[in-house]
């Protein structure tokens, strides 16, 4: 009794170091991060992990005049909330055609689908530029919109998928002899169903749309319009880098993040737990 009594308190120990662990290994980059964004370049150069004899709290203000901060705050928050409202609306009908019609086409268009998924960024950039110069769509949020949307809907594809198929047809046949159509069936039976897979993609398509980089470089020119990832290289000038308005502007762009994540983690959480199940 004795030896099962102290190997049940060195479990107990073993879970609460590892969770502490887990828990110091996530959050000392964002303690480093926000201590960062309250130094001058003198005290960040001289020690990343000091602690500043003089808080100072310039550097935000700062952040929000070189970088202007909220506009492209505000800028990448437009463009990530679209891109995932678009992604959805066009992934669930594509997904659930695939997952439950028997069409013999959809197997071919599945597969280019998730071919969708291994395109290197990197290799569409000289023809997704020479498509924007002939559109005429420089600095245009829509153009941006559909490029991110075009790079995400293979992976909401799979995934919606792949839960829509581990769903009962039972609940299709119940619904069509109630006279659900499709449609009805659709966004009034699946969809409400997969709410915890669509949580996941959209926290996954949302930090893709607001801190991707490469395509609104190439896109966006218009100081006004930058977004958060475009306007973190407004910092760096010839010679220099402001690095305490660049952590304090790190800082202030991970609010909006943070928040969204708070409000829609259990979904995810519970959507990861269902695919490890449905497989």
């Amino acid at each position: 009794m004795k030896n099962y009594r102290t190997s049940k308190k060195i479990k107990i120990f073993a879970q609460y170091f590892i969770a502490i662990f887990m828990a110091v290994v996530t959050f000392f980059p964002l303690i480093v991060t926000f201590i960062s964004s309250l130094k001058t370049n003198d005290e960040i150069l001289l020690g990343m992990f000091s602690i500043p004899k003089e808080l100072h709290f310039q550097n935000y203000p700062d952040a929000i005049r070189i970088a202007n901060a909220l506009r492209s705050i505000g800028n990448s928050l437009f463009v990530a909330i679209i891109t995932l409202i678009v992604t959805v609306i066009i992934a669930m009908p594509a997904a659930y055609v695939i997952a439950r019609k028997s069409f013999g086409y959809l197997k071919a268009a599945y597969f280019l689908f998730m071919a969708g998924v291994m395109v290197p960024v990197h290799c569409t950039l000289v023809s997704v530029s020479k498509i924007s110069s002939a559109l005429g769509t420089k600095n245009s949020y829509t153009f941006l919109i559909l490029i991110y949307t075009a790079f995400n809907l293979s992976q909401a594809i799979f995934l919606f998928t792949g839960y829509i198929r581990g769903l009962d047809r039972g609940l299709d046949e119940a619904a069509k002899i109630d006279g659900c159509g499709d449609l009805k069936l659709l966004t009034m039976i699946i969809t409400p169903i997969c709410k915890p897979i669509i949580a996941t993609e959209a926290i996954l398509v949302f930090i893709y749309g607001y801190s991707e980089l490469i395509f609104s470089l190439i896109l966006i020119t218009d100081s006004n319009k930058y977004t958060i990832s475009r306007a973190m290289l407004n910092f760096t000038a010839n010679f220099t880098t402001d690095y305490g308005p660049q952590f304090a502007f790190v800082i202030m762009s991970m609010i909006p993040m943070l928040i969204i994540y708070l409000f829609l983690h259990e979904k995810v959480e519970a959507g990861m737990l269902a695919g490890a199940v449905k497989g």
